[in-house]
């Protein structure tokens, strides 16, 4: 399998995952002190093939994102649940530590997150399907992130998440109605 695609990684580990999984060219971050060169080059990147960015699910990670989403409009975003990185021995948490097979599956729902799209879901919806506040709120959120394919966010982020992938409400409702499903199988 061969991605058109550059994916961007936080550090050679990373890569070294990435080339098990497929054939894909990378570029890395080397952490989240993600230098202007760096985003240049993503940049350019972005502009000649296109770029998904995988980082690991964790704070930085999500730092990384963050800073190439403003500086390199556009890009797709791949997501690896948290308990799909994390090392044999628990301690540590990452791209590197994913099989090939959840890496080729990130890969294959990246999503572009945008800025612009109003969707239909409010706080209200939020707060009814049991994400935001009370408990078990966050094993929702992480449910729903991975439903959806948006990856995890804590509660004060989950409304924008929701709306830089543009999810339909419809969508939305779906996956509520599956987590609601599993809770009571559970």
């Amino acid at each position: 399998m061969k991605i058109k695609e550059i994916i961007v990684v936080e550090g050679k580990d990373d890569t070294v995952a990435i080339k098990r999984a497929l054939e894909a060219d990378t570029i890395e971050t080397n952490g989240s002190a993600v230098n202007k060169d760096t985003l240049e080059r993503i940049k350019h990147a972005q502009e000649a093939r296109g770029v998904i960015v995988l980082t690991d699910p964790d704070f930085p990670g999500q730092k990384i994102r963050q800073i190439i989403s403003e500086y390199v409009p556009n890009c797709k975003h791949a997501f690896i649940e948290k308990s799909a990185a994390i090392e044999k021995l628990g301690r540590g948490v990452g791209v590197e530590h994913a099989s090939p097979d959840v890496i080729r599956e990130a890969l294959k729902h990246a999503h572009v997150m945008t800025q612009i799209v109003q969707i239909d879901i409010t706080q209200d919806d939020l707060l009814e399907a049991g994400l935001i506040g009370g408990p078990g709120a966050k094993e929702r959120r992480e449910k729903l992130g991975r439903l959806l394919k948006i990856g995890y966010t804590n509660g004060k982020q989950l409304h924008k998440r929701l709306t830089m992938f543009s999810v339909k409400k419809e969508d939305f409702e779906r996956a509520i109605e599956a987590i609601s499903q599993e809770d009571n199988h559970e």
